[in-house]
């Protein structure tokens, strides 16, 4: 079977796409090598260089080393569309998206595995830290998304948006590895990208800065930073109606709005819209006993709302709401099975630690989701994961 099989690996220039490719070829399989372009403008990027031409070069010196066909295809438009246009989008309405599970979800496993499969080949394979299983149920092959062996890289939660045919045509020849296997592959091979720095920055693009990427549509708009006083009795009471952990019910995801009058004005931003709960740099305050954070944003009102300190209460959640059409299943089987466990496990960022929580669908069919505990830093636009065991079950937007 895997004689005859042919793989495109998605070659980036990184190191672990190198070595994704050389196992693949050492295992016997029929592979090529596809560099994405997705990314044509440098006025943003914070090297001397465009990033895409150094990263291709690396991916060709990988490809010849292995012997490998190897081709370059330019996905910038679709990347635009599909990424890009929908950041701008999300940042004006003042929600905090993430690009890199995007990315996989919408070019990655989408169009490139599109081409990939006109090329002929059976599968596509990364360099993700991830790993997948087959497993039967009900006569039925299924495809389960597991964690990587690597507790430092697992990168499952970027995968979190794949669905049953996208996994079934995926290969995660690393996933099983710790990093340190990789490297030292990679330098046994002596592969050109041996000893290249992992990449920084937006998935595909490279290392950016993100508030000129951002200028570039998104228009700057004076506002006022308000400081709100961490012992607001409006700001008290709500943590206490939260704080119920055996409250299953939509009491302890109301979310509390700040107004203007809440606290006093410290400073003046760019846009509301250029934020992110929890964000720390940026603001230019100084002058405060505790650092400040920001603990909400009115971009309908142009403000911005501050706390002094990291556990700032106005910072704190004890869960989170995903509407019906961004409830994602990995596994559609399992549904129930999630639904009805104990023993589920979450995260509402990359690499951060998993957390106990529990699931439940309301009438509407949306998914509550609640905290075993107070978490910080709840941002609307991102993904929430859940996992069973190792495996990654669940996901979707966080409202």
């Amino acid at each position: 079977m895997i004689q005859n099989s042919r793989v495109v690996v998605g070659l980036s220039g990184g190191v672990d796409s190198s070595v994704a490719a050389y196992l693949l070829k050492e295992a016997g399989y029929d592979v090529v090598g596809l560099f994405m372009r997705n990314w044509n403008d440098a006025s943003v990027t914070l090297e001397d260089e465009c990033p895409w031409i150094d990263d291709s070069r690396d991916a060709m010196m990988v490809a010849e080393q292995l012997n490998i066909p190897f081709q370059v295809i330019d996905l910038s438009v679709e990347y635009k569309q599909r990424i890009v246009d929908y950041m701008f989008a999300e940042y004006q309405a003042g929600r905090t998206p993430n690009p890199d599970v995007l990315c996989n979800r919408e070019i990655k496993f989408d169009i490139f595995l599109e081409n990939a499969l006109k090329l002929g080949a059976d599968f596509v394979a990364t360099g993700h830290y991830v790993q997948k299983r087959e497993i039967v149920h009900n006569e039925l092959i299924e495809f389960q998304l597991i964690a990587g062996l690597d507790p430092n890289k697992d990168q499952s939660y970027f995968l979190c948006q794949l669905n049953q045919f996208q996994l079934s045509k995926a290969l995660f020849p690393i996933g099983g590895l710790l990093k340190s296997e990789v490297r030292k592959i990679a330098e046994q091979q002596n592969l050109a990208t041996a000893s290249k720095k992992d990449s920084q920055g937006l998935c595909f693009i490279g290392k950016v800065s993100l508030p000129d990427f951002l200028q570039q549509q998104l228009k700057t708009k004076k506002g006022d930073v308000i400081e709100i006083d961490e012992k607001l009795n409006k700001l008290q009471s709500h943590i206490s109606e939260i704080s119920n952990l055996s409250d299953f019910s939509l009491n302890r995801l109301a979310k509390l709005k700040f107004e203007r009058n809440d606290g006093h004005k410290i400073g003046e931003h760019q846009g509301a819209h250029f934020y992110t709960i929890g964000q720390r740099k940026g603001l230019n305050i100084g002058g405060k006993p505790k650092p400040l954070f920001v603990i909400q944003t009115n971009v309908e009102e142009n403000l911005i709302f501050v706390g002094q300190g990291e556990n700032h209460p106005g910072l704190l959640s004890t869960g989170l709401k995903i509407r019906r059409e961004d409830a994602h299943w990995v596994r559609p089987s399992l549904k129930k099975v999630a639904l009805d466990s104990s023993f589920l496990k979450c995260r509402i960022r990359y690499r951060q630690e998993l957390f106990g929580c529990k699931l439940f669908e309301a009438e509407n069919g949306d998914i509550h989701l609640f905290f075993e505990g107070h978490k910080k830093s709840v941002t609307s636009g991102q993904f929430a994961a859940v996992y069973l065991q190792d495996e990654l079950v669940f996901s979707g937007v966080i409202q």
